[in-house]
């Protein structure tokens, strides 16, 4: 982590459940970093309530907000719904701004975000946290190595819903690549009854499946694969996400959130795979914070690739035991952080957001349209579908 004497101050814009579980604790247990120093709310009550419990004045008047408690970066945590007009008056307002995911349902108000950030000369990140998980961060660290070669085909199997998937199987490809065209198709199901664990129900329900085909520029494939009861479904357990390179290959195997990495090159001689082998590297012999993950990968060349914990104590004890998807979370703040003290870009962005969101309306327009393949770009006004 970044050691600046002086921490970004930092409020929180609106009172979903995140705000107070999610962001305030990752705020706090940061303070090299930011300082949390405020909080907005539409509702007196709520506002109230997450002030309270984060111990931080609470406002319902964002201008007021900014002229007493003088934020530079606001984190956006609001109901799904209102991601794009939340947002929009954040950066409207002068913040530096890390918004939830999507950027925007609609592709004209995720331009519009992008548009006032960059008329003010304000760095917007995006909470798109998947890529950042720790295995998924030791993946695209061998990819960048080059011992794999050129990526063909990616693959989100179950592995997250909607932009999520789209993001973690673009990831492989390298966010560069360009895709050109979309083929889709969304079917309806129906399920036995069984237990949902999200809603803590039992009944009978109408699963909907989505599946996409995206063609790259560079002649590249990315595949993806979703339904809708993929979280909580006994009957839908399976989780994976998969490359195929000119070198070899990786496929996370996986019953929830329990999954298992399989990434192989080639052995001596070329007639088997060799298998790499992943650690965690951790504080202490039984456990604490996680330090680095670390691939052994029998290359003579290049045996050890490591990523690092970016939030790894400076001192032994003295920092946050995080799980993978808080790692995640908290790599997107450190982002924007970076990006405003640099001056520099944010390492995933709101305009790679919008590309996630654009595939994903492309997908259910291809699909309405009975499996069309869609060229892109989509007329920005295209609605979520």
């Amino acid at each position: 982590m970044s050691q600046s004497k002086t921490p970004l101050r930092v409020c929180i814009i609106g009172t979903a459940r995140r705000s107070e579980y999610l962001y305030g604790p990752i705020l706090q247990a940061l303070p090299h970093e930011v300082e949390l120093v405020s909080v907005w709310g539409r509702s007196p009550d709520s506002a109230r309530r997450l002030g309270e419990a984060l111990h931080v004045p609470a406002y319902t008047d964002l201008e007021r907000l900014i002229s007493e408690t003088a934020p530079e970066i606001g984190i956006v945590s609001v109901a799904y719904g209102a991601n794009g007009e939340v947002g929009l008056m954040a950066v409207e307002a002068g913040l530096h701004v890390l918004l939830e995911t999507p950027i925007a349902h609609r592709l004209d108000e995720a331009d519009a975000i992008i548009a006032a950030s960059a008329a003010r000369g304000r760095k917007i990140e995006v909470a798109e946290q998947f890529h950042r998980r720790p295995l998924e961060q030791i993946k695209l660290a061998l990819l960048a190595s080059g011992l794999f070669g050129q990526v063909h085909t990616a693959f989100n199997d179950f592995a997250g819903h909607g932009y999520h998937g789209v993001s973690v199987m673009r990831s492989y490809l390298g966010l560069a690549a360009r895709p050109v065209q979309v083929t889709g198709a969304v079917k309806e199901f129906p399920l036995a009854p069984h237990w949902a664990r999200i809603s803590d129900t039992y009944a009978a329900r109408t699963e909907t499946q989505e599946h996409g085909m995206i063609e790259f520029a560079g002649g590249q494939l990315g595949i993806y694969h979703w339904t809708n009861v993929g979280y909580d479904s006994p009957l839908r357990w399976w989780r994976s996400s998969r490359f195929l390179a000119e070198k070899g290959m990786g496929i996370t195997t996986g019953v929830g959130l329990e999954v298992h990495e399989w990434l192989s090159l080639l052995a001596p001689g070329g007639e088997a795979p060799r298998f790499i082998t992943l650690e965690r590297r951790w504080e202490r012999n039984d456990g604490g914070a996680l330090i680095a993950m670390v691939a052994h990968t029998g290359d003579p060349d290049q045996p050890i690739v490591r990523w690092d914990n970016p939030f790894r104590p400076a001192r032994q004890g003295h920092g946050p035991q995080w799980h993978d998807d808080e790692i995640g979370v908290a790599g997107c703040l450190l982002s924007l952080v970076n990006a405003v003290r640099s001056g520099g870009e944010p390492t995933y962005g709101p305009n790679q957001a919008r590309l996630d969101q654009e595939l994903v309306l492309a997908i259910r327009q291809s699909a309405q349209e009975g499996g069309r393949p869609v060229k892109l770009s989509l007329d920005p006004a295209q609605q979520t579908l």
